[in-house]
């Protein structure tokens, strides 16, 4: 009977279904303006997420549902659109277009907003822009495309770091570092992150933007979001480029018969040289020698590699991406290398309607060989020696036995310094939805770090120059914790929108470090290895350090029917590093804005189609200190007792301060956001006045003191600025688009107020001046053998640097002939962009500009007025070259013996350069489709290609430094999903 009854009840559900009618569905989606297929379509039943599909190369699916059922047709920047099955064996779906998705979603911190309706100084990048040009660190790739943003790289080093200002410096000696925000948690080290895995990024400029992440974000705030998965079919991108780097520049040093004639001037100056005959004298055996052009023994091309794997998929329930990445930089130096490794792995999890779990998690690993930059000793070396003898062996002592030859680096267990570093950045969130416009998020960051790093250098290298051999191993780790709890609260009455946001926030840091060295190690393969076996000045340490901020937050997001808007911020900060008393401060913020083009009388205007008036006030905090700068140390001291060995201690030389309070920075915005002809020209306007008071600054202490400096809270600077910002889409044609972007901005620093009333000349601060001025003579030029008597009135000689007498007393002195003679700081960075795309070719060019800052140029000291040494090709005075550049060569006279050379230095570090070039082409989706894929990209890429600037074979962004030259990169890469 059981059987039975099993049985009519599975005949039953056979004749439900039958009556339903289970049909295969087949169709074409496509873009209903361009008439496109859209690739990757989400084609669902409504009601059963577990059964669907997407949409393959040409935009075609096929799906079986009830005959009855309801599709749903659903992608990114389009309206969704059910259509019912209805029996109908083929349903062609023709997408609109979501203006409202299109229109950007940015992230404002804690939350996000639809760009129209932002009321502070953000600027949002697509996850293109940073791919346009190949970097070691992602945030390069944004170099001159930020307004407000300066963006320089330290030097052409694998692996070299950035330099990152948002709206200039504002501290003297705190940090000016920008806060990064990686996934919702704080991270530092971007150059982990590979552009491949991230969706997106925002740059927080004023106070009232980043009043939300309080102390952190009071130097601006990089917020980036990496890549999710999606529901749908499992999608594989592989991206990979590799090239080679070239030198982009560098200045020459004389050749063999250049520096003979230039020591022959140096001594026919002092009388020792007359003619040729003298030349045995001067020269000794090295007269009749080929010599050597050094800098090009070290110099070499490099390479630059980089591979990416990425898989993203997911269900109705739970979706991920993971990746796996491989980069590698052979500098322009031999043993200048760096390899890093990468994994990523992102999952989300819908629990219930109510519950989402997700976490993002990243392995990093480097492993990098530093090379001691030998191009210092090799622009000295005398160019008529030789690095081998004659049997080929190589010559360890040269230049006269001054130095060591810098090719015995590279001899096998004589110099090795590698660092490898261990990175896990991982963090975890909960989400709960209690109610309909009700969510509760808490997050958990954990940012762990370990470091080794190994040295060693035999006695003759370059580190050691004939001293004994060293070894040194130093191991470090710290961890960083980032707990928050968020709350959202949305709500409408009428027209009137609220959202309302709370945030509890506590964020941890220790930091411990072991490290031994030793000198004479006895057996040199044995490395940093073997630092039991060193018999000399053996040497351990160790060092701990800890901080911790803890934050309270709240926020109002008003919206009065898309038209009114209004920010309101507070929040509180408590930070460890500060003195009992004055460890917590309060920040506020309100920023507001009005779409003037949501009022009747602009709705329909035919030019003006986007108009939006910003203004933003906000107070940010400052802590970012060493921890325990209240406090003074002790530091150990050995001395003699007797014949005997004792150990004392003494306060270190930086006494503490037990009266150290926040920095505070008080930022006024007024912007403007503009769309003209259909958003087809579109752009922001930004001025902007940053005071900060209350100064962390390193203050220098007299030596009656017993202590050199100490950090207190004085003075004030003043920063203004103006930041444009406009992108036009020229051409837009189904073939044929072309989009150009221009931005330009300027910013001025001031220091307003110092720990007295008078300059800080040691320091280099000076009131009414900029964070970074350069104070020395005003050098005119070189006396002349006709200003012979103007010359013995100061002492000088014909030959000799000509400096300005300020304040004409006839005498030159430090006191009141040195002036502010230029900065460090540049008058205004512009950048160039287009992206032009044609059929199946893509074009990017960017030109990026950075103008009227000063550089002290390192080469300029490459110049040995007695021409012991070699020097570069500098145009030096002599009787028959009356120039005015450099002085007479004098074998009796030193560099440091020469008066006002520091006058020489300075130089216009002003530069363009065309940043990037990228050519690609992408296969016909008739052809990879064909190949079972959806994106085929062949390209082209180049970055750093052309500089001009006012100093001959020199790129300025390196900043006037002599080692680690400027590169030139030149790239072949692909892109290829499936």
């Amino acid at each position: 009977m059981k059987i039975l009854a099993t049985a009519l009840l599975n005949l039953c559900a056979v004749m439900v279904l039958w009556g339903q009618g289970t049909i295969t569905v087949t169709g074409k989606v496509t873009d209903k303006a361009s008439g496109e297929p859209v690739i990757g379509c989400n084609v669902l039943l409504k009601g059963d997420a577990s059964l669907g599909t997407i949409t393959d190369i040409d935009g075609n699916y096929s799906l079986s549902v009830p005959a009855d059922g309801v599709l749903a047709f659903s992608y990114i920047g389009y309206v969704t659109l059910e259509e019912p099955v209805g029996g109908r064996k083929k349903i062609d779906a023709a997408l609109e277009t979501d203006q409202v998705a299109l229109e950007e979603v940015v992230i404002i911190g804690y939350g996000t907003v639809k760009k129209s309706n932002v009321t502070g100084a953000i600027v949002s990048v697509k996850a293109e822009d940073l791919k346009t040009v190949p970097t070691t660190n992602v945030i390069e790739s944004l170099q001159g495309k930020l307004p407000g943003v300066d963006i320089t790289r330290s030097s052409g080093g694998a692996g070299a770091g950035i330099n990152v200002l948002v709206r200039g410096n504002r501290s003297l000696t705190a940090s000016n570092a920008p806060l990064f925000i990686v996934d919702g948690i704080q991270y530092s080290n971007i150059q982990d992150l590979n552009p491949n895995d991230i969706e997106s990024m925002e740059v927080l400029k004023d106070a009232a933007s980043t009043a939300i992440y309080g102390s952190r974000g009071a130097n601006g705030v990089i917020i980036i979001t990496t890549k999710k998965g999606r529901t749908g079919k499992t999608n594989v991108s592989f991206n990979a480029y590799t090239g080679v780097s070239t030198l982009a520049g560098y200045p020459r040093v004389m050749g063999p018969e250049e520096y003979k004639a230039f020591r022959r001037e140096a001594n026919r100056t002092t009388g020792n040289w007359t003619s040729s005959a003298d030349d045995a004298k001067i020269f000794g055996n090295l007269l009749n020698s080929t010599g050597t052009y050094w800098p090009d023994i070290f110099l070499q091309d490099g390479k630059q590699s980089d591979y990416q794997l990425g898989i993203t998929s997911g269900t109705a329930k739970t979706n991920f991406y993971v990746s796996m990445s491989y980069f590698n930089e052979e500098g322009l130096l031999e043993k200048d290398v760096l390899n890093r490794y990468n994994f990523r792995a992102n999952i989300d999890h819908k629990i219930s309607d109510k519950f989402q779990f997700g976490t993002q998690n990243q392995i990093t690993f480097y492993d990098q060989d530093l090379r001691f930059d030998p191009l210092g000793t090799a622009n000295k070396l005398v160019p008529l020696e030789v690095p081998y003898d004659a049997d080929g062996n190589l010559i360890p002592l040269i230049n006269n036995g001054r130095n060591i030859n810098p090719l015995t680096d590279l001899l096998e267990n004589n110099y090795e310094n590698n660092l490898r570093t261990t990175r896990i950045f991982s963090s975890a969130y909960l989400s709960v939805n209690p109610l309909k416009n009700l969510s509760l998020k808490s997050n958990l960051g954990i940012n762990l770090t370990n470091t080794r790093e190994g040295l060693y250098a035999g006695s003759q290298t370059n580190f050691r120059n004939g001293a004994q051999p060293l070894a040194r191993y130093i191991a470090g780790n710290s961890i960083g914790l980032n707990l928050e709890n968020i709350l959202n609260y949305e709500f409408k009455l009428q027209n009137h929108s609220f959202v309302l946001t709370g945030v509890q926030s506590l964020l941890t840091n220790r930091f411990e470090s072991s490290s031994a060295e030793g000198a004479n190690q006895l057996i040199p393969n044995q490395l940093y290895y073997g630092l039991a076996n060193a018999n000399a000045q053996v040497s351990i340490g160790a060092a701990y350090k800890e901080s911790a901020l803890l934050s309270y937050t709240g926020r109002l997001l008003y919206n009065y029917n898309d038209k009114y808007l209004l920010t309101l911020t507070a929040r509180t900060d408590g930070a460890s590093q500060l003195s009992e008393g004055n460890k917590w401060a309060f920040f506020p913020s309100a920023s507001a804005a009005w779409r003037v083009t949501q009022e009747n009388f602009l709705s329909n205007n035919p030019v003006i189609s986007d108009l939006k008036i910003r203004v933003s006030y906000g107070v940010a905090g400052n802590s970012a200190v060493e921890p325990y700068s209240t406090q003074s140390v002790l530091n150990r001291v050995p001395f003699a007792w007797d014949e005997a060995a004792a150990i004392g201690y003494t306060y270190s030389t930086r006494i503490g301060n037990p009266d150290l309070r926040w920095e505070t920075s008080t930022t006024a915005n007024a912007g403007v956001d503009f769309g003209v002809f259909d958003n087809r020209i579109v752009g922001t306007l930004d001025v902007f006045q940053t005071k900060t008071s209350d100064l962390l600054l390193q203050r220098l202490l007299p030596l009656s003191s017993g202590a050199l400096n100490t950090i207190e809270n004085v003075g004030e600077t003043e920063n203004k600025g103006i930041e444009i910002g406009v992108n036009a889409i020229a051409v837009d044609k189904a073939n044929f688009r072309w989009n150009i972007g221009v931005n330009w901005f300027r910013v001025r620093e001031k220091i307003l107020k110092l720990a007295t009333e008078s300059n800080d000349v040691a320091n280099g601060w000076f009131i009414g001046q900029t964070t970074e001025s350069f104070y020395d003579y005003e050098k005119l030029g070189i006396w002349q053998s006709n200003e012979a008597d103007a010359a013995k009135a100061f002492n000088q000689l014909p030959g000799d640097i000509k400096v300005k007498d300020q304040n004409g007393d006839g005498k030159i002195d430090a006191t009141n002939d040195r002036i502010i003679i230029g900065s460090g700081r540049p008058s205004w960075i512009g950048n160039f962009n287009s992206d032009l795309k044609f059929f199946n070719f893509d074009l990017n060019l960017q030109v990026y500009a950075r103008w009227g800052q000063m550089i002290r140029y390192g080469f300029t000291g490459v110049y040995d007025p007695q021409a012991n040494e070699n020097s570069l090709v500098h145009d030096y005075w002599t009787p028959e070259n009356p120039t005015n550049a450099f002085p007479r060569p004098n074998a009796n006279r030193s560099q440091s013996a020469t008066l006002y050379y520091s006058s020489l230095f300075y130089q216009d570090g002003s530069f363009v350069k065309l940043r990037g070039v990228t050519l690609g082409y992408s296969l016909p989706n008739s052809l990879i489709s064909k190949m079972h894929l959806s994106k085929f990209r062949v390209y082209v890429s180049g970055r750093n290609l052309w500089t001009y600037s006012k100093i001959d074979d020199y790129d300025p962004e390196r900043g006037g430094g002599t080692s680690s030259p400027m590169n030139r990169l030149i790239v072949g890469g692909v892109n290829v999903e499936f």
